[in-house]
């Protein structure tokens, strides 16, 4: 592998961040770049890990997941040098998030964890987001780790039943 090669996985990173108003978590990432056989995943990671070093994207991990922004640096670094990236690449980008755009969002912006509570029982946390702005937060107290993890697993495929069913038995 070559430094450009190396330095074009980085600016479709940038790229990719860039064009979202939303984080972006490293597998979604890598499922694009990766499903188009553009590079193989260690170099996909060097490259993420290195756009962290240089403070070209920032990272923050969240529900064993860890999502990508891009910082100020990165996106002055894209006007420079996103000329690099070909144009059809870029479609490529641009089709594959505005194909799942929805669902993309929807990873990031629903998330739920658990852990074990001073009392012995499990705490599950769940929470929907919205542009930044958290829509709702459950905690849940259960006994057993299995029903935890079973909590957060149905809040990532029926969020939206929930939350509408609460609006509407609340409002």
């Amino acid at each position: 592998m070559t430094q450009d090669s190396l330095t074009l996985y980085k600016l479709i990173v940038l790229y990719m961040l860039n064009r979202v108003s939303f984080p972006l978590t490293k597998a979604q990432i890598d499922d694009f770049i990766l499903g188009r056989e553009y590079t193989n995943f260690l170099t996909l990671q060097q490259a993420i890990s290195e756009l962290g070093d240089a403070g070209l994207v920032s990272s923050r991990s969240l529900s064993n997941r860890t999502h990508l922004l891009i910082t100020d640096a990165g996106r002055e670094t894209l006007s420079y040098f996103g000329n690099r990236v070909s144009d059809a690449i870029k479609q490529d980008v641009d089709a594959y998030l505005r194909e799942n755009e929805l669902e993309l969002r929807n990873e990031v912006s629903i998330q739920a964890s658990y852990y074990k509570s001073t009392n012995g029982e499990y705490e599950a946390e769940l929470i929907a987001k919205e542009k930044g702005a958290e829509l709702v937060t459950i905690r849940l107290s259960v006994p057993l780790e299995e029903m935890a993890v079973s909590i957060c697993d149905n809040w990532q495929k029926k969020n939206q039943e929930i939350y509408k069913y609460l609006t509407d038995a609340l409002f």
